[in-house]
């Protein structure tokens, strides 16, 4: 609508924001602005603690407005960034002997770990009912087969999946008690944004949102993060530290009270010089860059705090950018501190300001700087992405949940606070036995997956739902006790001969059940005692044969060097099965051929050689005219403090010392090590020392190809 006046308020910790917006199309004007301190502390940590008392501060800055504006009845406010709550979970399921996992199990898989994540944030707030939150987003972090980390567990085979999740809640009770503020002060909710959202919408329009970029909202008591990356905003976080630090720092070194502080912290922003007059009347003038060292404690803290979040939310890496909002980001000296924290180049640490927000105007009286983007960003973000509640049944109970993204069953589910777990049928009734003395469980064949069904048509989880939507979900099948035969339990291998290292093994499978002979085809009842004696695997074969060897060299090759543990696979064995490179763990053929050999000797020198350390250095030079090579040793190792030749046998498991020598020359007195010197019997006098032709001494520096000379004056008789 052209031409439409917009009221937002921003609810912060120290004050609230009032802002008239007005619209034309795609452009937006800032009409008027004011700010209204709390006479107490009503807000803590983004959530209302005195209804009564931010209500009345609402009702200033309306009527403040209003003398200028007329009578307003609906507002645009955001919930605070600084109540969302960021928990990790993790959840793994079983998978052996189940068919490949498909996007519905990963879904189920996920929303599992979401659960618990929202447990844990509601047993943070010391309640049981987890579903007084909000889940406004999730992210994975990773996927796991067996603990092992895997990019995707579509089709995937093991024992156990598993997957870890970052995700973000936002408690019911401050979106209630917001509105209820709202309330007391005659006005009505027109729309509902968060936050971070909020300063997002205006500065990372969505086409930046597939780079990885981190945005704070600092204000005084808290400090507020979204990140964004592959299009969306994958994570808000917030740390409780933030301008009022920074003012508390300037009231202890300055000796100033609260507010005083606070006027000469904003006066540095603007200021190279401040004038201030501490409890005691002392007046004194101050250079900024004084008083940014004597709070410079202070800033470090609030920089790390920030750098400590971003990196949490972040998945432990650095993002591409960060952009710095709020009053508190006109922290002297933060931008360079924050970037250096991140090991970011400076220019990718910035200030933004509401001057930044693309087709947006304001009068000269009104600030453009950072201190504005929020109740801006409210105002416009409200109106342009409203948070609306939805309202669904789900088994024909009546739920209502807060929309902050495109909504879906799985949101549903976590909203009704139904048990994930509990929708899969139970697994049948498992037997137990013993497989070569090793206990061993047989699960009866897995539950179904649950059936949802959204106004009477079968669904997926991904489904989208709307308002009033009726949605019934049906638990999965039970699964039966398991029916197995012992050849389902190991391989049918007959007996065989294998051939290694030319030597010729005979090799026989044993199968007995309950002490008794027994065949492959044999059943397995509950309580059975199983015994094979046949290996599966190469390193089995070898275990079995007493080859104990050979084993060995199967072994990836450890040592602890420097006491660090370090691998060589060039010192481990090769195994070539039938004229094919494999490993120990592969399974045995039907013709066994093998041949196992170690890939290289693990003596010192070839040590020293995959480490790539320099062993020696060496020159030629000429002493008399004899060709002398001369060499200084650059590495030494050692084992329990005894140095080792070069060409000595180094064992697996050992502890080796390896020291590099400092790169030294070569000077004329090392000749010594090589040749003898005698002095001629007609020799008389002092020597002299020459090196290519020049005079030298013993300590001359000497280089390839140099030739050196001891003179010895004659006695000519």
């Amino acid at each position: 609508m052209n031409n439409e006046r917009i009221f937002a308020l921003d609810i912060g910790t120290r004050s609230v924001v009032g802002l008239i917006l007005e619209q034309s199309g795609e452009q937006y004007k800032v009409v008027d602005l004011t700010v209204k301190e709390h006479k107490a502390r009503a807000m803590q940590d983004g959530q209302i603690h005195d209804i009564v008392a931010v209500a009345e501060i609402i009702s200033e800055v309306k009527t403040t407005l209003e003398r200028q504006h007329g009578p307003l009845s609906k507002v645009c406010v955001a919930a605070a960034g600084r109540s969302l709550k960021t928990e990790r979970a993790k959840a793994e399921v079983s998978i052996a002997e189940k068919p490949l996992l498909t996007q519905e199990d990963i879904l189920f898989l996920e929303l599992t770990a979401v659960q618990d994540a929202q447990t844990t944030a509601a047993k943070k707030q010391a309640t049981d009912h987890f579903h007084t939150y909000y889940c406004v987003g999730y992210s994975v972090l990773h996927y796991f087969i067996d603990g092992e980390m895997i990019g995707n567990l579509i089709d995937q085979q093991g024992d156990v999946a598993s997957v870890e999740i970052i995700a973000t809640f936002l408690p019911r009770t401050v979106v209630d008690s917001l509105i209820n503020a709202l309330k007391r002060a005659g006005l009505e909710l027109e729309a509902l944004t968060l936050e971070p959202i909020a300063a997002i919408n205006v500065l990372v329009p969505v086409s930046m949102r597939r780079l990885n970029v981190a945005l704070v909202d600092i204000g005084a008591g808290t400090s507020d993060i979204a990140i964004t990356n592959e299009g969306t905003v994958i994570a808000y976080g917030m740390v409780p530290t933030a301008g009022d630090e920074i003012t508390e720092a300037v009231s202890d070194e300055l000796l100033l009270d609260f507010p005083d502080a606070e006027q000469a912290k904003r006066q540095l922003w603007q200021n190279d010089k401040i004038i201030v007059q501490d409890i005691l009347g002392f007046e004194t003038e101050i250079n900024k860059s004084d008083v940014v060292t004597q709070i410079s404690p202070a800033i470090d803290k609030l920089a790390e705090e920030i750098r400590n979040e971003i990196i949490e939310l972040n998945n432990g890496v650095s993002p591409k950018a960060v952009m710095l909002v709020g009053g508190g980001s006109m922290t002297p000296e933060l931008t360079n501190r924050l970037s250096r924290l991140l090991n970011l180049p400076d220019n990718r640490v910035a200030i933004r300001g509401a001057d930044a927000i693309q087709g947006l105007t304001f009068p000269e009286h009104i600030s453009g700087g950072p201190e504005n983007i929020t109740p801006i960003g409210i105002a416009i973000s409200a109106r342009k992405s409203p948070i609306q509640y939805v309202s669904f049944t789900i088994n024909d109970r009546l739920t209502h949940m807060f929309a902050v993204k495109k909504l879906t069953i799985a949101d549903c589910l976590l909203a009704a606070g139904i048990s994930i777990g509990k929708l899969y049928g139970k697994p049948g009734m498992a037997m137990f036995v013993t497989l070569n003395d090793q206990p061993l469980t047989i699960p009866g064949t897995y539950g179904g997956p649950p059936v949802i069904l959204k106004n009477g048509v079968e669904c997926s989880l991904e489904d989208s739902i709307s308002d009033g939507d009726q949605i019934h979900i049906q638990n999965g099948k039970d699964g039966e006790k398991s029916k197995i035969k012992i050849r389902e339990l190991i391989d049918e291998i007959p007996e065989k001969t294998a051939i290694i290292n030319g030597k010729p093994y005979e090799i026989q499978t044993a199968i007995s059940k309950n002490g008794k002979r027994s065949s492959l085809d044999e059943w397995i009842d509950d309580g059975d005692h199983i015994s094979v004696s046949f290996p599966e695997t190469i390193s089995e074969l070898l275990k079995a044969l007493n080859l104990n060897e050979l084993s060995s060299l199967l072994q990836p090759f450890m040592i602890k060097l420097n006491g660090k543990e370090m691998f060589f696979p060039h010192f481990s064995g090769e195994i070539w099965l039938n004229g094919k490179e494999v490993k120990g763990s592969h399974s045995l053929p039907n013709k066994l051929e093998l041949t196992i050999v170690r890939k290289l000797i693990p003596t010192v020198r070839n040590l020293a050689t995959l480490l790539q350390h320099s062993l020696a250095k060496s020159i030629t030079v000429f002493y008399n005219d004899e060709q002398i090579t001369m060499t200084n040793n650059s590495a030494e190792y050692y084992r329990n403090g005894t140095e080792l030749d070069l060409d000595e046998e180094i064992h697996f498991g050992e502890k080796i010392e390896y020291k590099q020598k400092p790169s030294l020359g070569f000077i004329f007195q090392d000749i010594f090590k090589y040749v003898a010197v005698e002095k001629p019997d007609n020799a008389s006098g002092n020597f002299s020392l020459k090196i290519n032709d020049e005079e030298a001494t013993f300590y001359s520096s000497i280089k390839d190809g140099d030739r050196l000379e001891i003179i010895w004056p004659v006695v000519i008789k």
